[in-house]
């Protein structure tokens, strides 16, 4: 990696159990030319230690940088979606920074916008769904039209890399992260001669528009989420959500692409 990404910031929980590993990753890194810095702010370089959702909560606390580059590091026996290293291979880690054998890989994320008011990114996923035991219904707006009255527990709205995780867990499809398009997928909608709602999930062109309208009906006060952190947000009228101009830059192996970890996951 050249002299322009080298200040390296390391975000992980404290783990006594992980602190002599941790040790040894910033030895062998300061050892071939990495300069470990500890503000985030200073990084060019931030390096997630755990796995899938501790890349997550790195992006998200370290505001969505569009000037860094972000490394996904697993300890554990899966290495997710977003970690391409493991802690246990630390040669291997350095020799593909230093001999080229990384490139940088693009992701979409989302903007959310609460009430004209609240405004977050999403990497994976936003959720919107009832807080209370009873249906929730939303008026489902595509472009300024109204496409459907949705009535049941909520909605998942993915990005491509996010429609691996709680997407797909409620049937909704694997995306190619190379198309920047979100994913809405239903959660438990309610079907029958009086109420209808498409029934399936649906993907939206990364240059449209989705608007969700919370039917006022004592059900306003949905359970929220961005990722893998609930929102605090209480009373709800209506949610504007697009594909965002922000891309995460993340690094990973050349060998190792999107369809080979989904394969390595899930088969």
């Amino acid at each position: 990696m050249n002299d322009q990404r080298n200040n390296l910031y390391f975000f992980h929980k404290n783990d006594t159990e992980l602190a002599e590993k941790i040790m040894n990753l910033q030895e062998a890194a300061e050892r071939h030319g990495f300069n470990i810095v500890s503000d985030h702010q200073k990084a060019n370089v931030i390096a997630s230690i755990g796995g899938d959702g501790m890349f997550l909560q790195a992006v998200r606390k370290t505001g969505f940088r569009q000037d860094c580059l972000y490394a996904g590091i697993a300890v554990g026996g899966n290495q997710g979606l977003y970690c391409d290293f493991h802690i246990d291979n630390i040669h291997e880690m350095i020799d593909a920074a230093t001999m080229e054998q990384v490139e940088v890989r693009r992701y979409p994320t989302i903007q959310v916008n609460i009430d004209g008011e609240a405004s977050f990114r999403c990497l994976n996923e936003f959720t919107i769904r009832s807080g209370i035991i009873k249906t929730f219904v939303m008026e489902v707006y595509i472009d300024g039209l109204h496409f459907e009255t949705f009535r049941g527990d909520g909605l998942v709205i993915a990005t491509p890399t996010g429609s691996t995780a709680y997407n797909k867990s409620v049937s909704g499809a694997v995306v190619d992260p190379l198309l920047p398009c979100l994913q809405v997928t239903e959660l438990a909608s309610l079907n029958n001669n009086t109420y209808r709602t498409l029934g399936s999930p649906f993907i939206l062109s990364g240059e449209r528009s989705l608007q969700l309208k919370v039917v006022q009906d004592g059900n306003d006060y949905p359970s929220m989420g961005m990722d893998n952190e609930a929102l605090s947000v209480q009373h709800v009228e209506k949610v504007d959500i697009q594909l965002s101009e922000h891309r995460i830059k993340t690094i990973k192996l050349k060998n190792n692409s999107f369809w080979e970890k989904v394969k390595r996951t899930f088969l």
